[in-house]
């Protein structure tokens, strides 16, 4: 579920006039993309929809900044001592009476089949009877956890990602969350969020979900052309995911997310507006949509899609555009990034109230507060510290066989970082950097301190992406689709040495 890549295929892109004739389907065209140049003093909750020519500009790669640094740069130095370290610091802080509620992530990595473009950690498996020794793994882990966290245990976000979290049976979800909430403390209100694959549920299901307390659920959709499917083998039909939505809104979920992707193998504008059309018609609160990174030198299941059946880079942007501008139309906020919301959303009140935060999971309406990351390949943050588990089974097993917490890597933020993230986080969430903000938090000068950064910053500014002020930094509307290019600027170790290679591209 998360970013992906290109294509061209002549036949499947349409360039046959006689060929696909069913794929050439009638779909309402896209609004007229007004107001392109308006620059505004920070992000419009409706901006302009940006031209074709700035969206084929920016088609390299670039972070996608759920941290700062990127993690890519967790090093092996890091391990169980200073993540301890950290936990310790924490406890002392709960036990002082001053500790914010925690985020947990829990990371389920089991599916019982590939989907090609799959970039997440998971072990494919139609044998159910493996998620016993995992949830025993979980349980040890959990309590090691507390051991060390101190008396502070109270959650306000809760997610369950893979994977496929409902690959787990109903009982084995009374069994995990029974887990969690005898070690941490649920807060009123507390975001309770799950990953749903449709071909594993049904409105039983989902209703077990919303009895187990889970008040967001989000569908992995991807596309609905029947051909994008057999492609990236996933096929789940249009009508299956429209009854799971309706018993989802009958169950009162408080909010509903939709995944999906442009630049699958397989995909034209024109089938892809159809898919966006349907999108728009079940009005979910949420939509995801990621640009497909191909990259099957780092992982295996994107060999089985034949680069030449990839969309080229002008129908990858036209396919972002008509996205744009048809989700616009139908009333949803862009949110920044990949993400919409229906104005009635909390994502789009955090963002209108300047709460927007962003995490490992994305954009969240909660601020900054520690993440604890349980299970495979899970990544946590903990006061200054990042930190990922052990990514296969056999070695995060070991690791708990021997009590010990099942930490692969890490980094700790020094006083640059700090800065950068900052600021870097604030263009990422709220479209703005205020230099006496920094100067207050920091005590540094960031006129003089980041001054080759400010340089750096010429050709966006001249492109109207972003505005240089006496007072600070302003992303404009058009820039706010583009902002990690704007982020890049500020991202010391990408400049360092960062293999950007390795990074999805900005469109």
């Amino acid at each position: 579920m998360r970013e992906r890549h290109d294509r061209a295929a002549r036949r499947r892109a349409g360039r046959d006039p006689g060929a696909l004739t069913q794929r050439n389907r009638q779909v309402p065209a896209p609004p007229h993309h007004a107001g392109m140049n308006e620059s505004i003093a920070a992000p419009e909750l409706r901006p302009p929809v940006p031209s074709e020519s700035l969206l084929r500009r920016m088609q390299g790669p670039g972070p996608r900044y759920t941290s700062y640094p990127t993690a890519d740069r967790f090093g092996e130095d890091f391990g169980v001592p200073e993540l301890e370290r950290e936990l310790a610091a924490r406890r002392e802080r709960s036990d002082a009476g001053v500790c914010a509620p925690l985020s947990v992530y829990v990371h389920v990595p089991f599916c019982e089949s590939v989907c090609y473009y799959c970039a997440c950690n998971k072990v494919i498996t139609r044998h159910h009877e493996r998620a016993a020794e995992y949830l025993d793994a979980l349980d040890v882990e959990v309590a090691l956890v507390n051991g060390q966290v101190g008396a502070c245990r109270t959650v306000s976000q809760l997610h369950l990602g893979g994977g496929s979290p409902t690959f787990l049976t109903d009982a084995e979800l009374d069994r995990l969350m029974g887990t969690i909430r005898r070690s941490f403390f649920l807060a009123p209100g507390a975001e309770l969020s799950i990953e749903v694959d449709p071909r594993t549920v049904d409105a039983g299901r989902l209703a077990h979900l919303r009895a187990l307390g889970f008040n967001r659920i989000s569908f992995g959709v991807q596309d609905f052309d029947p051909e994008v499917q057999r492609a990236v083998h996933r096929e789940q039909p249009f009508e299956l995911v429209q009854t799971l939505m309706r018993s989802a809104r009958e169950l009162a979920f408080e909010s509903i997310n939709v995944d999906l992707i442009y630049g699958l193998p397989r995909q034209t504008p024109e089938t892809f507006r159809h898919t966006l059309v349907q999108v728009a018609g079940l009005r979910p609160d949420r939509i995801a949509l990621y640009g497909y990174a191909h990259l099957p030198e780092r992982f295996k299941p994107q060999r089985r899609i034949h680069a030449a059946e990839l969309p080229d880079g002008p129908r990858r942007v036209a396919m972002l555009g008509d996205a744009l501008a048809i989700f616009r139309a139908q009333g949803y906020e862009y949110i920044g990034m990949d993400h919409f919301a229906l104005s009635t959303d909390t994502l789009a009140t955090a963002r209108r109230e300047g709460r927007l935060h962003r995490n490992f999971q994305g954009y969240s309406t909660h601020a900054d507060c520690d993440l604890i990351g349980l299970g495979v390949s899970a990544i946590g943050r903990v006061g200054d510290c990042f930190y990922q588990n052990e990514k296969t089974l056999d070695a995060y097993y070991g690791a708990l066989e021997r009590s010990r917490l099942p930490v692969a890597r890490g980094f700790v933020l020094d006083a640059d970082d700090r800065v950068r993230s900052d600021v870097i986080m604030a263009l990422m969430c709220h479209g703005r950097v205020d230099f006496d903000d920094i100067q207050q938090r920091h005590g540094i000068d960031i006129r003089t301190a980041f001054s080759g950064e400010l340089a750096r910053l010429a050709p966006l500014v001249a492109d109207g992406l972003v505005e240089l002020r006496g007072d600070g930094i302003r992303v404009t509307a058009t820039g706010w689709y583009v902002v990690r290019a704007i982020a890049m600027v500020f991202d010391r170790h990408l400049r360092e040495g960062a293999k950007s290679a390795t990074f999805s591209r900005l469109v």
